[in-house]
């Protein structure tokens, strides 16, 4: 399940990183990246999973299942706090500039 929702994440964030392609202000690219590279992580985890437990791997019980979807969620869930981060810091459109400004006027 961590492998499928990192998968699905990451090829939502692609489509919509690649039809803005050109221009990047929202960092979209890293974001992408993120989840490709949990995705990574997952999917070599499943192949040494598959290697260890062989055709058991993939007879999961309902309760690993459910661990491993809360696991996939969080995983995406960090990786957008990461990149909201990421997006305040570089701030892309001087939204926070401006409003930090306004205040002190």
């Amino acid at each position: 399940m961590t492998l499928l929702v990192t998968v699905f994440a990451a090829v939502i964030v692609t489509i919509i990183w690649y039809r803005n392609a050109p221009e990047n202000p929202m960092k979209l690219g890293t974001l992408c990246l993120m989840y490709w590279g949990a995705s990574l992580m997952w999917l070599v985890d499943a192949i040494v999973g598959y290697s260890e437990d062989g055709a058991e791997f993939f007879v999961p019980s309902g309760a690993d299942m459910l661990n491993d979807l809360y696991l996939g969620l969080s995983v995406v869930a960090l990786g957008l706090v990461i990149w909201l981060v990421i997006l305040l810091v570089k701030d892309p459109r001087g939204v926070v500039k401006s409003a930090l400004t306004k205040n002190m006027n």
